[in-house]
C-alpha cells in the first residue's frame, strides 16, 4: 500500500503527482528531492532507493533520467514498491513509446489515467499492459525524434527512428499498424580487478527484452546458442575471440517470464511463447564463470614528494575494432587532504573531459567513446595540504568504471533465430535483435 506517486524531472520538478490516501504531507516531493540532491552533496554518495525521513518511508527508481517515487507511512516490502515503480516505468514507457520529460508533458492526461486503473487508493489492481488496454482509451501524441537524446540517435544509426518512439496502442499514418518484434538482450557486468590487473571477481546479470507489435499476438519461437547449459559445470570453457562467436555458455541460473513454454528448451534451447502487449523480460540469467571483460584499467598512484603524487590510469578496449563504446567515465577518490588536481591527457586526445570534484575529493576522466582495441592514459599530478606517511594507497581508491557498449555481449549468448507463425504466405514481420553492456560495478584496486 502506497499512499503518493509522483515523477520528478532531474531539476526536480514535479511532472506527475498523485496523492492516493491523504495521509503524507503535500510537499514530499520537495522533500525527498532535497534529500537525495544533498545526500550526494555531503559526499556519501547516491541516495539509497529506499529511505525514511520524518516519519515516511521514501522509495524511488531512475528511470531516463526521471525518478520515480512512492511514498507511505506504514511497512511495507521495499522490493515489492521498488518492483511496482518499475513496472509503472515500463508500462507508460510502452503507451508513450519513449520516456522523456517532454513525453510525460505532453501526455499527462494519459499517463494520469494509466495511475488511476494501476493503483486504487493506494492498492495495486494490475501493471499489464495489455489489460490496461481494455481501460484506458486516451491516444498519446507523437513526441518529436529530434527530442529523443543520445540514446535515442545511437538507436536511430541502427533502424528507424519511428520504431523508438513507438507506443503499443498507436497506429501508423492511414490506421495501418508496422508489424514488428524487438528482442534485447541486455548485459550488466561486474568485474573487481586487483592492484597487479587480475580479476578477483566477476559477475554478468543479463536479460532477453521483447517488445512486440504484431496484431493477433502470434506465436513465436526463439532460439538460443545450442551450448548454453544451467548450472556450474566446472571450470572456464570460453574462448576469448570474439563476442559474438560460438562458444560454451553456461548459465549459473535463469528465470522465465510466465507466458513461455519450455518444452523444448531441453532438447533444442528454444524458448515458445506467445508476446503480450507492451515490454516485458522473456529471460533472467546470471553468470559467474570466468569470462572476458572488454576494459582492461591499470592504475598506479605514487608520491612525488613529501606534498605531491601523480596518478597514472590506463584503459585498454580487448574487444574487436568494430564495436565502439560509449558514456565512459572514470572515477578515483582522492587523499582527503587532496587540494588540487592537475591532468595532462594523452597527445591527439579528442573527446575527453576531466575534472576534481572538490567537495567529495574525487577526480573524475569522461570519455566521449573508446574504439575496440585502443588504449588511453590519464596522468594527473596531486597537490596535498599535509605529509601522506606513505598511506596513500589506502586513503585513494578504488577506480571504478561505467559505460556501455552497443552491439556487445561478453556472456555470447545469442538469439540464433525468431521464427514467427505465419498468417499467410505474404506475412514477413520485421524482427530487431540487439546486444546491449552496461558496467553495474566496474572496480579497480590500487
Amino acid at each position: 500500500m502506497i499512499s503518493q506517486f509522483f515523477i520528478l524531472s532531474q531539476r526536480g520538478d514535479s511532472i506527475v503527482f498523485r496523492d492516493y490516501r491523504g495521509e503524507v504531507p503535500k510537499g514530499s516531493a520537495e522533500i525527498f528531492f532535497r534529500k537525495v540532491k544533498f545526500w550526494k552533496d555531503d559526499g556519501e554518495g547516491d541516495a539509497p532507493p529506499v529511505f525514511n525521513a520524518d516519519g515516511v518511508n521514501y522509495f524511488h527508481v531512475k528511470d531516463a533520467g526521471l525518478l520515480f517515487v512512492a511514498t507511505t507511512r506504514v511497512n511495507v516490502s521495499p522490493s515489492l514498491v521498488l518492483e511496482l515503480l518499475r513496472r509503472i516505468a515500463r508500462v507508460v514507457k510502452d503507451y508513450l513509446g519513449v520516456l522523456s520529460e517532454d513525453a510525460l508533458r505532453k501526455n499527462f492526461v494519459l499517463v494520469y489515467e494509466l495511475l488511476d486503473q494501476i493503483i486504487d487508493f493506494g492498492y495495486v489492481q494490475t501493471t499489464s499492459t495489455e489489460v490496461l488496454k481494455s481501460y484506458v482509451f486516451n491516444e498519446p501524441v507523437v513526441v518529436d525524434s529530434s527530442q529523443l537524446g543520445p540514446a535515442g540517435i545511437f538507436m536511430a544509426k541502427r533502424m528507424p527512428v519511428t520504431t523508438i518512439t513507438k507506443s503499443v496502442v498507436a497506429n501508423e499514418r492511414g490506421g495501418r499498424k508496422r508489424e514488428e518484434i524487438f528482442v534485447d538482450i541486455i548485459e550488466k557486468m561486474s568485474v573487481t580487478f586487483s592492484s597487479s590487473g587480475y580479476i578477483l571477481t566477476s559477475e554478468i546479470d543479463g536479460t532477453i527484452q521483447l517488445k512486440s507489435y504484431l496484431t493477433g499476438n502470434p506465436e513465436i519461437r526463439l532460439a538460443l546458442n545450442e551450448e548454453v547449459s544451467i548450472g556450474r559445470g566446472g571450470e572456464s570453457i570460453y574462448d576469448y575471440g570474439s563476442s559474438l562467436g560460438s562458444g560454451a555458455v553456461i548459465l549459473d541460473d535463469c528465470n522465465f517470464h510466465e507466458s513461455v513454454h519450455l518444452d523444448s528448451f531441453d532438447v533444442d534451447r528454444t524458448l515458445t511463447l506467445v508476446p503480450t502487449d507492451g515490454e516485458f523480460p522473456v529471460m533472467n540469467y546470471r553468470i559467474t564463470q570466468e569470462f572476458k571483460p572488454p576494459f582492461r584499467i591499470n592504475a598506479l598512484i605514487e608520491e612525488a614528494g613529501p606534498f605531491k603524487a601523480e596518478v597514472t590510469i590506463k584503459v585498454r578496449a580487448d574487444f574487436p575494432s568494430s564495436i565502439i563504446a560509449d558514456k565512459i567515465l572514470v572515477q578515483i577518490p582522492l587523499p582527503t587532504y587532496t587540494t588540487r588536481v592537475s591532468f595532462e591527457l594523452e597527445p591527439g586526445a579528442v573527446g575527453n573531459t576531466t575534472d576534481f570534484i572538490e567537495a567529495n575529493k574525487r577526480m573524475e576522466w569522461g570519455l566521449k567513446k573508446i574504439v575496440g582495441g585502443s588504449e588511453h592514459t590519464l596522468h594527473a599530478k596531486l597537490t596535498f595540504s599535509q605529509e601522506s606517511h606513505g598511506n596513500i594507497t589506502k586513503e585513494a581508491g578504488p577506480v571504478s568504471m561505467t559505460f556501455t557498449i552497443p552491439m556487445f555481449n561478453a556472456s555470447r549468448l545469442q538469439v540464433k533465430y525468431l521464427h514467427i507463425t505465419k498468417k499467410s504466405k505474404s506475412y514477413n514481420p520485421y524482427r530487431w535483435v540487439r546486444y546491449v553492456t552496461h558496467s553495474n560495478s566496474y572496480v579497480a584496486r590500487l
